[in-house]
């Protein structure tokens, strides 16, 4: 139990094994908070989804160890979706650098604490107090909870992984090292039409993407997006062949499988927008899409026919004319490809805080972040220049 500076409510904080040990209405109120802006991957259903479907937990190298801040009542203040991890895969910011050195020199580098959105680079807050008064005690009191976690059980590290640069800033004063980099997020300037969306680009640009659009009619594909009750199990056992086929052409081992989009379709089905592209009456590629308040989030794709520039339609121009329709801010397509900045993807800061218990380690890990920093913010200068927008008079 710990009291509140300024406020006689006082704070415990406690570990859970399970997003299930919670209430899903109280574990909502705190990662579905407006600042959160309706990002599903870090609601209940979501991560019930993953532990239901055992793509967490025992075996997995991703053990759940979510903290709660209660009040005397019981009632949840707050919540960090917090896993202890075995190794450092589908997290998309990557350690093993950091994790290679400290073992060559003799330290013990895993286990260690994730602080995310388990297999998605979609940046959201990572620590979640529930809004009112006292969200900026709790948000420190559970910062502190968890640094005295991992010390307490020799645990090396902390690293909360894509947390808005509002919280960045906040784990900096408080001790944890900044690290920076960039992924591509398209941007709806008010655009009622993918033409006016095209409109805004340079002439070679604007050409380029029609071509590209117009070969998929002229393969044949008939392209749909599919959300809630029009997304049925065969459309799931199409799309998670597709899935498969992209996982073991990439990374060689999955890291969902097919109840977990079963579960997904049902606890999540109005946030779903499944794009799938059909010839001939056969469904032969898939894009699966989360939407939020104010964004559509590009999760995975895959297909079991290769067509010329289908993989931008069905993740980029979709996604696109998807957020259009539904008057939706942006498009965040996933992490990584520099192909995205001629589609209209823009390079967009992402931001991660990392606990180092080891002085040694944190001294150099703090001094290759103190230059990866900036090598980051060139690199996004640098790719600006190939942006396919009008400039003056073009």
């Amino acid at each position: 139990m710990a009291a509140m500076d300024g406020d006689p409510t006082r704070l415990s904080i406690r570990v859970v094994n399970s997003v299930t040990k919670l209430d899903a209405a109280a574990w909502d109120a705190c990662a579905l908070a407006p600042e959160a802006a309706g990002n599903p991957f870090l609601s209940h259903g979501f991560l019930k989804a993953l532990e239901d479907s055992k793509c967490l937990g025992r075996g997995t190298g991703w053990i759940p160890q979510h903290l709660v801040a209660e009040d005397d009542s019981g009632a949840v203040l707050g919540i960090v979706p917090m896993f202890l991890k075995s190794h450092s895969q589908g997290e998309y910011v990557f350690d093993h650098g950091w994790a290679q050195a400290y073992e060559r020199a003799g330290g013990r580098y895993y286990p260690k604490l994730q602080v995310c959105a388990p297999f998605t680079p979609v940046p959201g807050p990572r620590i979640l107090p529930r809004p009112g008064p006292l969200s900026s005690h709790v948000f420190d009191a559970m910062v502190e909870s968890m640094v005295k976690v991992a010390a307490d059980n020799d645990i090396s590290s902390i690293h909360v992984t894509f947390c808005l640069r509002e919280q960045w800033d906040a784990l900096g004063r408080l001790g944890f090292l900044k690290r920076q980099h960039y992924q591509f997020h398209w941007r709806n300037d008010g655009y009622k039409t993918f033409d006016d969306f095209l409109a805004a680009l340079n002439s070679r640009k604007r050409k380029a993407i029609r071509k590209e659009r117009a070969a998929i009619a002229r393969h044949g594909l008939t392209m749909r997006a599919l959300s809630g009750a029009e997304i049925t199990a065969q459309h799931w056992d199409a799309f998670f062949a597709f899935y498969m086929d992209t996982a073991d052409r990439k990374w060689g081992s999955p890291y969902l499988n097919r109840e977990f989009f079963h579960l997904l379709g049902g606890s999540l089905a109005e946030k779903v927008v499944l794009i799938v592209a059909e010839r001939d009456g056969r469904l032969v590629a898939g894009a699966l899409n989360l939407r939020g308040d104010d964004a559509i989030f590009g999760r995975n794709w895959g297909c079991v026919e290769n067509h010329d520039f289908l993989h931008f339609e069905a993740c980029y121009y979709q996604a696109i004319d998807y957020a259009i329709a539904h008057g939706l801010e942006r498009v965040e397509a996933g992490a990584q490809g520099e192909h995205k900045i001629q589609r209209g993807y823009l390079p967009t800061p992402t931001y991660s805080a990392h606990w180092i218990g080891d002085r040694q380690l944190r001294a150099a890990i703090a001094n290759f972040l103190d230059r990866e920093r900036p090598a980051a913010e060139r690199d996004m200068a640098a790719l600006m220049e190939y942006s396919p927008f009008r400039k003056g008079d073009e």
